[in-house]
């Protein structure tokens, strides 16, 4: 064994178990990527600010849970907690909100960082697929993002999974709901952590999952009570889009999000099959995030989908993908001629499009048809001095276990047929 291990409440993605990641990813992707949504990639640290000021100062994810250090030359980094700052911040810099075209549509694939307490589901080091769109107010583009990430969903085959919807209302309702919650909060029996965090961010409270806050939170004032007409009627306009596209969702008056930049649209996709880390993902509506980190107005939406979550979903639902096979065909050759032979085969085939391996390290018959049978190839290419003097190799079928002589420069066209 290696004399290091993975850090705590980190994984290695290896194979096969890998692909599925690769093709979870895939399947998140392909709507956005339908719907006009290109990729960005952004560094994988940033500014401590960004975060501070994004996020919230009073979030779990900034107070606990974020990794930051200074750099030799006196800056204050963090490793990116999530996804959405990092991308707002970037889309910004090159002022891609004044090429025309709002909204801006972007969607990324990454690995984010927060030191939480391990456990299946959660760890300090995890993959996400997300989606931004900014610089545009419309219910539609609220609907549009969680459509997409339920077809994504339905199109890996998960179907015990819920989204739960609510509102939080904006700069005009908010504070009024705001101030009515510390006055409710005020009167509680809390500890005085909880307490400094209903004096920032009261709404924060109602996300505490402790069992004892939450018999105390029976009977606070309720947002959707102090929601604001205009807010009411964004909100119902992005029920009756998803209603009308046959989108089922739950109201959830008490779904508030980890994150202090969201404004009225809040939404999170769940799964019963997970134990206590249901939520596989999650988003909503920041229309104030930009003017935090020093842009312009920019009224945005997205989401971001746990990759690690929903794997776990597909395994709690018992659903296996069908993934393609990363071998086609494997090449056996016998003797030095028939290495030389068949390696350029596995090389004309590769440039054809067709998935192929080779036997490395000069194993005999025995050895090499054990590593074609493990690669999962469909077929093995075996050759020696005597099916080359004759201008042919041996073409076996994995599946049936018929064997044939094929002509050497007819080996990739006739490959090529049985695998179409």
């Amino acid at each position: 064994m290696s004399t290091f291990q993975a850090p705590k409440g980190t994984y290695d993605l290896l194979p096969p178990d890998s692909a599925t990641y690769l093709a979870v990813r895939d399947a998140i992707s392909t709507p956005l990527r339908n719907s006009g949504y290109g990729y960005i990639e952004t560094p994988g640290f940033e500014n401590v600010e960004l975060f501070a000021r994004g996020v919230g100062e009073s979030t779990d994810i900034v107070t606990k849970e974020m990794y930051a250090f200074e750099t030799k030359g006196g800056d204050r980094l963090a490793l990116r907690p999530e996804g959405t700052a990092s991308v707002l911040r970037a889309a910004l810099e090159a002022n891609l909100h004044k090429a025309g075209n709002l909204p801006v549509k972007l969607w990324y694939s990454g690995s984010y960082y927060r030191y939480e307490r391990p456990q299946k589901g959660r760890y300090r080091h995890f993959s996400q697929v997300g989606a931004e769109a900014i610089g545009a107010e419309d219910p539609a583009l609220d609907a549009e993002l969680i459509i997409l990430a339920d077809q994504a969903y339905r199109s890996l085959g998960l179907r015990n999974f819920r989204i739960l919807l609510n509102s939080l209302g904006d700069k005009e309702c908010r504070p009024v709901y705001r101030e009515a919650l510390q006055t409710f909060l005020r009167g509680l029996d809390l500890d005085e952590e909880t307490l400094r965090r209903a004096e920032i961010n009261p709404l924060r409270v109602l996300d505490d999952k402790r069992a004892d806050v939450q018999k105390q939170l029976v009977g606070a004032p309720s947002l959707r009570d102090y929601l604001c007409d205009a807010c009411k009627a964004y909100h119902e306009q992005v029920r009756e889009l998803l209603v009308a596209e046959g989108v089922a969702f739950e109201d959830d008056e008490k779904l508030v999000r980890g994150l202090d930049y969201y404004t009225r649209t809040t939404f999170e996709f769940v799964h019963d099959g997970l134990g206590s880390q249901s939520a596989v993902g999650g988003g909503g509506r920041y229309d104030g995030l930009s003017e935090m980190i020093g842009g312009p107005s920019l009224p945005s939406v997205g989401w971001a989908l746990g990759v690690d979550r929903t794997v776990l979903a597909l395994e709690a639902e018992g659903v296996e993908l069908r993934l393609p096979s990363t071998t086609s065909v494997f090449a056996v050759p016998l003797g030095d001629e028939a290495r030389r032979v068949l390696f350029s085969k596995v090389t004309e085939l590769r440039r054809a499009g067709i998935s192929a391996d080779f036997s490395f390290g000069g194993k005999g018959l025995k050895g090499a048809m054990k590593n074609a049978n493990r690669s999962g190839a469909r077929f093995t290419l075996v050759a020696g001095e005597r099916d080359l003097a004759e201008g042919v190799v041996q073409l076996k079928d994995m599946e049936s276990g018929d064997q044939s002589a094929v002509a050497v420069d007819q080996v990739v066209e006739v490959l090529r047929t049985k695998l179409a």
